[in-house]
Formats: structure tokens, C-alpha cells, sequence
């Protein structure tokens, strides 16, 4: 191979660089807080202590680590081809074995599985062990949407199906997104524990919000646990992450976040108006809405 080709494959090595550090900087800027925004890389915006670390360790520990590993790879390849081709290297080694490298590739790769695990089982355990709540909500996926219910001893008593907007409902103007909005939002106060209780009453679904960290799946029979501590007002959307049937697509999840003030006025309004009803039904969000907003 001559100047040429060695000056192709430096070209080829400094655009694959740049092109990891572009996207390391992507992942690094600020995304859209609550849903996914078009053209955008990385996480939604994290708005709970454990969105915000599941952002760091990927963003500051797995992809230097998968941008090194891949980068390296890709050197030892065009070295390969440069070094070894057949007008280089004509008459090619007949080496089958060398011990250093034999345990270099078998140690690197354990040292980078440490240096990983580390802070995952961290991670993990952070997630997994659940504190003590300030506020308990069941969840039941339903093929297509979600239920949702307050316990009694909390304030509520009260339960209410969630169910995505129609074309027709869409409003822009009012912050309606379009496969995102629905009829009846889950409210929340900000800076609580958040404990949820998800299970399905049919098929297997997966509860999703990107923004507040959390997924698990909804099984018939069984009563899976989360929880989450929203640190700042707002609107929080996500998805069924299992497919569950023809409408999987269109059983999105909304979550209101609001101030302890408010949250306990749209709690005691609607108590008055739900607590008496036997069969679980609707809580609008438009009728709370001067508890919401003023």
C-alpha cells in the first residue's frame, strides 16, 4: 500500500473520530424535558436523582469506553491492512500463539467488566430498593391504556382509566402532543417518593417514563414495584414498551407534576367527586384544572 492509500485510511480513522466525538457531544447537551423532541439524540431531560444517573453512567462511562474500544479496533484493522497485505508482507507469519497477547486480551476485557459493573450494581440497587413513599399509585395496563388508583389512606379512593386523544382532541395550542396527550393525566407532587404498584389485567406491558427513569413491566398476577421522585414541575410522557397488541402504539402515559399546594387541592376535588363511585371512572384533568393552574 502506498502513500495514497495510508493518507485514505488516516482520512477514513480522523472521520470516524470526529464522528464519535459529535455524537458524545449530542449526548451531552440538554434534551427535551418530558418527551422526545424530532431529530434528537440521548436521553429525554432527567428530571429524578436516578434519570439522572442512568444519563451519567452512559454518557460518561460506557460510551468513552464503547468510542475507545471501537476506535482501537478499527486502528488494529487498517494497521492490519496496511502492515500485512500481500504487496507489504508477501510472505505471510505462521504464528499461532503468543502468550502476552493471549492474557492482555483475556485481562483487558475483565479490568473494563469491573470498571462497569461497579457502578451499575449501584445503579441497580438504587432502583430496586424502594423507599418509603409519600404517595402510592397502582397501575394496570389494559389492552389499550392504562388505569390508574389512589389509595383511601392517602387521600383518595378514587381509580380512573387514562386514554390517548383523538386526532380531533388535539389541541396545540393548549400543549396537546399529538400520540402523547390523553384524556386523563396522573398528578403527582414534586420533590415526594412516588411508589408505583403495576400490574396488567390482560396481556404483558411495560411502563415507561424516559424523564423520570423508570420501566417495568405490567404482568397479569403479579404486582410489580418502582418508584421515582420528580424534581421539577411539568408534564412527564411515556409509552407501553411492549408490544401488546394492534394498538400498543397508542397507549401513552402522562404524568402531571405540581406543587404540594396544588397537588392536595386536585386530590381533595377530586375525592369530592369520585370517592362515592363504585365503578372505577375518569377524572378529567380539565375539571381540576383551576387547582392545576392558578
Amino acid at each position: 500500500m502506498g502513500i495514497q492509500g495510508v493518507m485514505t485510511i488516516r482520512r477514513y480513522l480522523s472521520g470516524i473520530g470526529a464522528a464519535a466525538g459529535s455524537l458524545l457531544a449530542s449526548a451531552a447537551l440538554a434534551n427535551g424535558i418530558g418527551y422526545a423532541e424530532p431529530g434528537q439524540i440521548g436521553f429525554q431531560g432527567a428530571v429524578t436523582p436516578i434519570a439522572q444517573d442512568i444519563e451519567s453512567f452512559h454518557n460518561y462511562l460506557l460510551m468513552p469506553i464503547i468510542t475507545a474500544i471501537s476506535l482501537f479496533v478499527l486502528a488494529l484493522l487498517g494497521y492490519a491492512i496496511w502492515r500485512f497485505n500481500e504487496r507489504a508482507h508477501p510472505t505471510p507469519s505462521r504464528t499461532t500463539h503468543n502468550s502476552m497477547i493471549e492474557v492482555l486480551w483475556t485481562i483487558i476485557p475483565v479490568g473494563i467488566l469491573v470498571v462497569i459493573a461497579i457502578p451499575s450494581f449501584r445503579l441497580l440497587t438504587q432502583e430496586l430498593v424502594v423507599p418509603p413513599a409519600d404517595v402510592t399509585l397502582k397501575v394496570t395496563g389494559n389492552q389499550w391504556h392504562w388505569s390508574y388508583e389512589y389509595p383511601k389512606d392517602q387521600g383518595g379512593g378514587f381509580s380512573f382509566d387514562s386514554f390517548m386523544k383523538a386526532e380531533d382532541q388535539i389541541k396545540p395550542e393548549n400543549g396537546d402532543i399529538r400520540l402523547l396527550s390523553v384524556d386523563n393525566e396522573v398528578v403527582v407532587p414534586v420533590n415526594k417518593t412516588v411508589v408505583l404498584q403495576v400490574t396488567s389485567a390482560d396481556v404483558i406491558h411495560s411502563f415507561v417514563i424516559q424523564s423520570f427513569g423508570i420501566r417495568i413491566d405490567a404482568v397479569p398476577g403479579r404486582m410489580n414495584e418502582t418508584w421515582f421522585k420528580a424534581e421539577r414541575e411539568g408534564v412527564y410522557y411515556g409509552q407501553c414498551s411492549k408490544l401488546c397488541g394492534k394498538d400498543h402504539a397508542f397507549m401513552p402515559i402522562a404524568f402531571r407534576v405540581v406543587s404540594d399546594d396544588k397537588y392536595q387541592a386536585w386530590l381533595a376535588d377530586a375525592k369530592k367527586k369520585f370517592a362515592a363511585v363504585t365503578t372505577p371512572s375518569a377524572i378529567s384533568v380539565a375539571d381540576a384544572s383551576p387547582a392545576l393552574h392558578n
